[in-house]
């Protein structure tokens, strides 16, 4: 079977799931933060380098106080709670996202993970958190006009490679395969460059939902596909 090096996931579907049983939107979320568990573990168990969840976007703060305040606060207790597990296994912390309009709490349990963990060789698990794909490219702009105007760049050496360091995402492969849960298909904003050459899965699973074993079908799925990254071979057979 074919490994992704990278695996993105957009965790969708908790408060739906929540509604299906009966239970408050928050319940659902906590109910997803067993999956994030399972997940990690599983990735990293099958030799996938580096997992991205979205958990946090910039339009999401528009969602109700109460509900992003619980958000917040799980965040910091979760992490708080699993990060002697994540470096025992080996697992490298990050954060890609705006640090600009992010809580102070999350933000310092983030940074204290990242630097426990900085080390670690096994999987990177980067948390997209106060993300949004546009913003992240407005931002590289950015920074690199100030590069720019400060003598440390040209624009004759711009290209790719070097526009991507200044990315969120800085120093990561991109995303071999995009997962997104809960029978959307779209990519909502999200990792709009990193994505370009990605294999999509989509799955009516809510993230609740999405066990180890759902995980094992996607990467399968993968593994089935072949990629040409814009050549023809084997496109003519």
């Amino acid at each position: 079977m074919v490994i992704p090096q990278h695996i993105a996931i957009i965790m969708d579907g908790n408060g739906r799931w929540a509604k299906a049983h009966g239970l408050a939107r928050t319940q659902g979320h906590l109910e997803g933060v067993k999956r994030v568990d399972e997940i990690v573990e599983a990735a990293a168990s099958v030799g996938v380098k580096v997992l991205t969840l979205y958990t946090f976007s910039t339009e999401n703060w528009t969602r109700p106080v109460n509900e992003v305040s619980m958000l917040m606060q799980t965040l910091v207790t979760v992490l708080s709670q699993k990060l002697r597990k994540l470096h025992e296994n080996n697992v490298r912390f990050r954060m890609s996202g705006r640090r600009e309009g992010a809580p102070k709490a999350v933000l310092e349990t983030f940074d204290h993970a990242a630097e426990y963990t900085k080390n670690n060789t096994g999987l990177t698990l980067n948390i997209a958190f106060n993300y949004g794909g546009r913003q992240e490219i407005l931002d590289a702009v950015r920074l690199f006009s100030v590069d720019l105007a400060a003598g440390k760049v040209s624009l004759q050496s711009l290209d790719e490679a070097l526009f991507a360091r200044y990315l969120y995402t800085d120093g990561l492969v991109d995303p071999d395969l995009l997962i997104r849960t809960s029978g959307e298909q779209r990519i909502s904003n999200f990792l709009l460059w990193q994505l370009s050459y990605a294999e999509f899965y989509f799955t009516d699973k809510f993230w609740p939902e999405f066990t180890p074993v759902e995980l094992e079908k996607a990467i399968a799925e993968f593994s089935r596909r072949e990629r040409r990254f814009g050549d023809i071979k084997g496109a003519l057979k």
